[in-house]
C-alpha cells in the first residue's frame, strides 16, 4: 500500500508498559503522521499467562544485567514469544475492524522495555527494548517500524518520552494556549507541554503507578490499588514526604527520563499497605507538581492518560499537591486507555515518512532526531 505524500493510511500502535497489566494496548488509527484523519479502534488484548510470568523474570534477569556482559538467554526466548503473541493481537484488532492487513500502511511496534539507563555526563544513555520487527514483519507481511528509542540513545538523547510528537498533535486539536499539558501515567509519569506554537517541552515527572502496584503487590493485596481505595484511606507520613520531594531527580532541570525502577516501593518500608499507598501517591502527585514548576508557563490543567487515570485518588492529589486541575484523558474525548498505542502508530508513520520522532526539548538530542527501524 503506496500512499503519496502527506496522505493519511492506516497505522496500527502496541504498547507494553513495564507495569506488566498483563495486556497488550493495540490502537489504529488513519494518520498523515502530523494531524490524526480517523481515530479508528483500540483494544486491551490479554497476554497468555505463561507469557506474563515469562516477561516478570525477564525483567529480574534484566536487572541483574544491567547492561554488562552477554544478554540472559531468556531474552530471546521472551522476544519470539510476546512478538509472537503481539502480531495476532494486531491480526485481531485490524479484522475486528473490518479491514485486512493490506489495508495496513505500517505498524509501530515499542517492544518491552526490559531496563532504561538515562544518560550521565560522559556516558551515552542504554536502553533495551524486547521486541523482533523482522519477524512481526514475516508473519504480518506488512512495513513494521521498531526499535523507536535507540537511535536516539546513540546520539546522547534521553530515548525517553517519544510520546511528545503525539501529545502535541492532539493538544493542536484541543488547546492552543500553553495552559493545558498532557500528564501520562503509567509505570512512570511522564508530562508533555505545548506552547501553541513551535515549542514542545517532554519528561518524566516521577514515578506513578510501577512502586505503588509493586507495594500492594508485595503485602499479598491483588495487582494495584484498586479506585485509589487504600490511599484514600490512610494517612500521608507528611515528614517522610518532604524527605522523598528532596530528591535530585526532581529539581534537574529536562530533558530528563527514568527506568521504571529508580523509584521503588522501597519509599514505604515500614508502612501498612493503607499509610504505605497514602505516602506513594501523594508522592507521585507532588513529584508532578514540582515538574511543573519547571515548565517554561505552568498549565493550568492537566488531560491524564494511562492507568493511572483510574484511580480517583491520585487524580485528587494531583488537585490538592500539584495545584493542577487534573482531567482525564475523556473529557476531550480522547481514549485514555489508548493514548500510547495510538502514539507508536502515529510515530511509526513519522518513521516511514523521514519525519523527526524526538526533540532537543523532549530527549535532549542535539537537533529533531529521525529514528526508529523499518522492516519490510
Amino acid at each position: 500500500m503506496i500512499a503519496k505524500s502527506g496522505e493519511p493510511i492506516w497505522a496500527v500502535g502496541l504498547m507494553t508498559g513495564t507495569v506488566l497489566d498483563g495486556n497488550i494496548d493495540v490502537a489504529l488509527i488513519k494518520t498523515d503522521g502530523e494531524r490524526i484523519a480517523d481515530f479508528g479502534t483500540y483494544t486491551l488484548a490479554p497476554y497468555p499467562g505463561s507469557i506474563r510470568t515469562l516477561l516478570e523474570e525477564t525483567l529480574r534477569q534484566a536487572r541483574t544485567w544491567n547492561f554488562t556482559g552477554s544478554e540472559p538467554a531468556i531474552f530471546r526466548e521472551a522476544e519470539e514469544a510476546l512478538t509472537r503473541a503481539q502480531s495476532a493481537a494486531v491480526k485481531d484488532l485490524v479484522e475486528s475492524y473490518g479491514l485486512t492487513m493490506a489495508d495496513i500502511g505500517v505498524v509501530g511496534f515499542h517492544g518491552q522495555t526490559v531496563l532504561h539507563r538515562a544518560p550521565q555526563v560522559g556516558r551515552l544513555g542504554q536502553t533495551r527494548q524486547l521486541g523482533d520487527g523482522e519477524l512481526m514483519h514475516s508473519i504480518l507481511e506488512t512495513k513494521v517500524a521498531y526499535d523507536f528509542r535507540s537511535a536516539d540513545m546513540r546520539a546522547g538523547g534521553q530515548g525517553a518520552p517519544l510520546s511528545a510528537a503525539y501529545h502535541a498533535a492532539l493538544l493542536r486539536d484541543a488547546d492552543i494556549s500553553g495552559d493545558t499539558a498532557v500528564l501520562n501515567l503509567g509505570g512512570v509519569a511522564n508530562i508533555t507541554w505545548w506552547d501553541g506554537k513551535d515549542n514542545v517541552v517532554a519528561f518524566d515527572t516521577g514515578p506513578a503507578n510501577a512502586p505503588l502496584n509493586d507495594f500492594i503487590k508485595a503485602k499479598g493485596l491483588g495487582e494495584m490499588d484498586r479506585d485509589g481505595a487504600l490511599a484514600r484511606t490512610g494517612t500521608v507520613d507528611e515528614a517522610r514526604l518532604a524527605k522523598l520531594l528532596q530528591h535530585p531527580y526532581l529539581a534537574k532541570p529536562y530533558p530528563k527520563s527514568l527506568d521504571r525502577f529508580d523509584f521503588g516501593a522501597a519509599m514505604a518500608d515500614g508502612l501498612n499497605a493503607k499509610d504505605g499507598a497514602a505516602l506513594l501517591t501523594a508522592f507521585t502527585a507532588a513529584a508532578v507538581g514540582k515538574a511543573l514548576d519547571l515548565l517554561p508557563h505552568r498549565p493550568k490543567r492537566l488531560v491524564v492518560s494511562g492507568g493511572g487515570r483510574h484511580n480517583p485518588t491520585i487524580m485528587a492529589m494531583l488537585g490538592s499537591r500539584a495545584g493542577v486541575e487534573a482531567v482525564p484523558a475523556e473529557a476531550l474525548s480522547w481514549k485514555g486507555d489508548a493514548v500510547e498505542a495510538e502514539c507508536f502508530a502515529f510515530l511509526a508513520v513519522r518513521v516511514l515518512r523521514g519525519l523527526p520522532i524526538s526533540f532537543p526539548t523532549t530527549t535532549g538530542v542535539p537537533q529533531p532526531m529521525r529514528g526508529g527501524r523499518l522492516a519490510g
